[in-house]
């Protein structure tokens, strides 16, 4: 099952791949959903295939300091995602 993960208290110039790049480890990821609001901090939602390698990747950086930032990193409410529809991908910058 396809699970969403919420990554808070980004840096405002935070990019797509700095982003896949924190995760990637975690396994394979779907989508990841950048937002730069003009107020930081950045956030940023990602989706993996499966719903294991969300909560490692919430074990492995929930808490870890990122540019002077410390992350934020929890389950996506309504993560149980079914990726039936449109959703695109993130741009910042």
């Amino acid at each position: 099952m396809a699970a969403r993960i919420y990554v808070g208290n980004l840096p405002q110039d935070i990019r797509v791949k700095d982003v896949e790049d924190l995760f990637y480890k975690y396994g394979r990821i779907r989508d990841v959903d950048l937002k730069t609001p003009s107020r930081p901090p950045a956030f940023a939602f990602v989706s993996f295939e499966r719903m294991e390698d969300a909560e490692d990747a919430i074990r492995g950086r929930d808490g870890v300091m990122f540019e002077g930032q410390r992350l934020r990193v929890e389950l996506s409410r309504g993560s149980a995602d079914v990726f039936g529809g449109g959703g695109g991908g993130g741009g910042g910058g």
